[in-house]
C-alpha cells in the first residue's frame, strides 16, 4: 500500500493528546494494544503540541489482526475515527475497529 493510499484519521476527539489540535497532526498513527483494545499507540499525553502543521494523519500500522479492516497488518478502512473507548479506560481508541 502506497503512502497516498493509507486511510486518513478523519476525526480525533482525544483532548489530552499532543498530536490533536484541531485534528490529528501526526504523520501516521499506529493502532494496536496488548490489553485487547484497539488503542491509538501514537497517543502522547503532554502539554506540548506536536506533529506537522499541514498534515492529515494516516494509519501507518495496525497490529489488531482480528479487525475486519486489517489485511496483512495494514488498515483497509477508507478512514478511521479516534476517541475515548467504550470501556472508559481507553483514552485513545480506534472507534472504527470491528472484530472479524
Amino acid at each position: 500500500m502506497a503512502t497516498l493510499e493509507m486511510p486518513a484519521v478523519t476525526e480525533c476527539t482525544v483532548a489530552g493528546c499532543s498530536y490533536n489540535h484541531d485534528g490529528c497532526h501526526a504523520f501516521a498513527i499506529t493502532v494496536g494494544s496488548a490489553d485487547g483494545s484497539a488503542d491509538c499507540g501514537t497517543f502522547i499525553p503532554l502539554g506540548r503540541k506536536g506533529g506537522l502543521d499541514k498534515v492529515v494523519a494516516q494509519v501507518g500500522a495496525c497490529s489488531r489482526s482480528n479487525c475486519a479492516f486489517n489485511t496483512d497488518l495494514e488498515c483497509t478502512a477508507s478512514s478511521i475515527r479516534v476517541g475515548a473507548g467504550a470501556s472508559g479506560s481507553d483514552t485513545a481508541a480506534c472507534l472504527t475497529f470491528q472484530a472479524s
